[in-house]
């Protein structure tokens, strides 16, 4: 299997040095670059192609934000985590909205980082678990009208399965969770993008944890 090769960008030498350092004792993992703004880590993608950015929201020269947008514009196939301090729903928002993969806090555990770098890799999107109450409660502040979930005629099996998706399943893993084959659960997923009209599974998990289904 080829290793999955990763670039951290933090301005922080210390921090960017000790992830490498947990992450280097994962076999599957290959880190190819570190940066300490985002205009270095433009320029270390240019140079060594990684599968997965480490990107810090707080940096110099260029921020997370602005390298994240530029990351998206010019190398869509890269998955991007966004590593940070903020449990902040506007930051996490926007980062999602902008086509980051994962969402991970700085005082997380390793364990957590490198399940979100596996999951994005699936094509999978990972958010900190703490922070899933924090979108809800901000979806529902700026949206005191929000729909009923009953209206969208999702069926029964299909919450199941947008719920699982919002918890970073894949399709193996959402098939063996609830006993169907993986060719039932490809054609779930169809069904749920055209009912609530989104084009991947980053949407259908924000829309998920939007309408509250993760409590279902």
């Amino acid at each position: 299997m080829n290793k999955i090769k990763v670039m951290i960008a933090d301005d922080h030498a210390l921090i960017r040095e000790g992830i490498k350092k947990l992450l280097e004792l994962e076999e599957n993992f290959e880190i190819v670059a570190l940066a300490g703004d985002g205009e270095q880590a433009i320029t270390s993608i240019k140079e060594t192609s990684p599968d997965v950015v480490l990107l810090d929201i707080n940096m110099p020269v260029m921020n997370g934000i602005d390298c994240l947008k530029q990351i998206k514009q010019d190398y869509p196939e890269i998955k991007v985590i966004m590593l940070t301090i903020h449990e902040d729903a506007e930051y996490l928002i926007e980062t999602i909205n902008i086509g980051a993969e994962g969402y991970v806090l700085k005082d997380a555990d390793v364990s957590s980082l490198v399940k979100a770098i596996q999951k994005v890799v699936q094509g999978e999107v990972y958010i900190h678990p703490t922070l899933s109450g924090i979108l809800v409660r901000e979806y529902k502040r700026k949206d005191k009208n929000m729909e009923d979930v009953i209206g969208n005629n999702l069926t029964k099996r299909e919450y199941e399965v947008i719920r699982l998706i919002s918890k970073g399943y894949n399709n193996k893993e959402i098939a063996i969770e609830l006993f169907i084959s993986e060719k039932t659960v490809k054609n779930h997923v169809s069904n749920i993008f055209k009912k609530i009209k989104v084009t991947d599974r980053t949407q259908a998990a924000l829309y998920a944890i939007k309408h509250n289904i993760t409590k279902i």
